[in-house]
């Protein structure tokens, strides 16, 4: 019988964190996280609401020193 999950579990990189979450991880104000967004520091993209969500593997990246 077909498995109904696509036989991919979810990768690090495919967890979308919320600004509180990434602010959290970095021990800044979320509005901080914003302006990282918006300077381009950070990759963001926007749920259909209109909020800000980031890549986990690209926060992490930026944690550890790695260049996204």
């Amino acid at each position: 019988m077909p498995s109904s999950r696509s036989g991919r579990g979810p990768a690090v990189a495919d967890r979308l964190l919320t600004p509180a979450e990434v602010a959290a991880i970095f021990r800044v104000d979320p509005k901080t996280v914003t302006r990282w967004a918006k300077a381009g520091k950070l990759p963001s993209i926007r749920t259909p609401g209109g909020h800000r969500r980031y890549p986990e593997g690209p926060v992490r990246a930026l944690l550890a020193g790695r260049p996204t």
